[in-house]
């Protein structure tokens, strides 16, 4: 594999995790029932993020921990896989 390509690799990897990461906040902000990013608007968010997947806020929390996390390797082994 070619510098110039684990290069492109892991800014590919690192854009996927900037727009999961930005996803994720929106997702916050938009889904509690306080709407914002104050206290009350990310914990009400977290939580209700967390219901959809039968918990509370810390799965809430996960949930939204993980996606950046995912979207970024997600990328990173994809431009890998397709960029040949």
């Amino acid at each position: 594999m070619s510098n110039n390509k684990e290069k492109n690799a892991i800014k590919a990897g690192a854009a996927g995790a900037v727009v999961g990461g930005a996803g994720a906040i929106g997702a916050v902000a938009a889904a509690g029932a306080v709407a914002g990013l104050g206290g009350a608007g990310i914990t009400s968010g977290l939580a209700a993020i967390g219901v959809i997947l039968g918990g509370g806020m810390v799965a809430g929390l996960a949930t939204v921990a993980a996606a950046p996390v995912a979207l970024g390797v997600a990328a990173y082994y994809g431009y890998k896989k397709f960029k040949k």
